[in-house]
Formats: structure tokens, C-alpha cells, sequence
């Protein structure tokens, strides 16, 4: 019995610290989530607590398969759509950001790297988008993006496999367009 097991058993007999630790468990999970699918931290801090709400508030509802990852996914992933709905803003790209690429923190090169993430695929159509960052924003196996999604597997192989194609595409474009940008400057300073 694994330990959401026995915590998802606990809070079924009424222990309140069962949920405490559950929330606990998932909290980092969720909450990275929540930051790919909203405009700012704040946001997805309340989308994060918002989805842990929902989750208690209707836990009477969930029977218990092993899946209760993805249950909160699915309840995260509506919550972050309902707060893009009411606040509607803009992306903000790398460069706008302000971030000193100098800058080598840890934590602040995940959030760096969380943010070209973000910024690769946010020209890829919604369901694909969707699929390569649960797959590796936050590293659900195929078969849990599948559950959150409520997807077939193979319906999510093959659009992962679709969304891989179109960014190595695009990325090829950008290391084209790099290297006509490096000989015309190479051709202007020579001459």
C-alpha cells in the first residue's frame, strides 16, 4: 500500500491530518502546475490553493483507483482555466522578464528553464501544449497525462509525437535564422 494509499484511507475514516499530509505531499507538484498555466505567481498560488479546496471539499465524491494524482490535476487544470478566463493578460517573454542570464542560482535556472519551456511551446496548438508539459513541466508518465486528460494513451503518444515534430521544426527555423543573422554580420565586418 503505497503512502497516498493510506492517506486517502485515513481521511475516508475522518483523520483531518490525513488531508494536512496529502496536501503536503502534492503541494510542490501542483503548484508548479499552476505556474505553467498562469500569468503570474500569485495566481497560481490561489489556483494552487483553490485546487487543494476543491479536492477536500469534494473528496466525497472520488472512489479511490490509485489515481488521486490525477484527480487533483484535472481539478488544477480546470481551476488555472477558470482563472485565465477572469484574468486574461499577456505572456511575458524571456527577454521582458527582466532575468540576468548571468545569475546562476539553482532555483532560479529552473525557473529559467520552467519559463523557455513555457515560452517553446506557446506556439503549439492547446492540446498538444497541454500534453508536452505534463509530460515534462511536470513529469507525468504517459499514462498519468493520459488520466489527467482524460485522454486514450495513444491519443497522447501521438500528439506528443506530433508536438516533438512541430518544436524541432521551429527550432530548426530559429537555428536558420541564427546562422543567416551570424553570416550577414560576418559579411558586414569584413568588408
Amino acid at each position: 500500500m503505497t503512502r497516498e494509499d493510506k492517506l486517502i484511507q485515513k481521511m475516508e475514516q475522518g483523520d483531518p491530518g490525513a488531508a494536512e499530509e496529502l496536501i503536503a505531499l502534492y503541494y510542490p507538484e501542483i503548484l508548479r502546475y499552476c505556474l505553467w498555466h498562469t500569468p503570474d505567481r500569485f495566481l497560481a498560488e490561489d489556483a494552487t490553493q483553490e485546487t487543494f479546496l476543491k479536492a477536500v471539499r469534494y473528496f466525497d465524491r472520488y472512489i479511490h483507483k490509485g489515481k488521486f494524482k490525477s484527480f487533483l490535476y484535472r481539478i488544477a487544470a480546470n481551476t488555472c482555466i477558470d482563472i485565465r478566463r477572469e484574468t486574461r493578460s499577456p505572456d511575458i517573454s524571456l527577454e521582458e522578464s527582466g532575468i540576468d542570464p548571468a545569475y546562476s542560482e539553482s532555483a532560479f535556472e529552473a525557473v529559467r528553464s520552467d519559463m523557455a519551456l513555457r515560452q517553446l511551446v506557446s506556439g503549439l496548438p492547446e492540446n498538444q501544449r497541454e500534453i508536452v508539459l505534463l509530460r515534462f513541466g511536470s513529469d507525468l508518465t504517459m499514462r498519468e497525462t493520459a488520466e489527467v486528460l482524460n485522454l486514450p494513451l495513444r491519443t497522447v503518444q501521438s500528439r506528443l509525437r506530433s508536438a516533438l515534430k512541430r518544436l524541432k521544426a521551429d527550432l530548426g527555423k530559429v537555428e536558420t535564422n541564427d546562422d543567416l543573422i551570424r553570416k550577414k554580420m560576418k559579411e558586414g565586418g569584413t568588408s
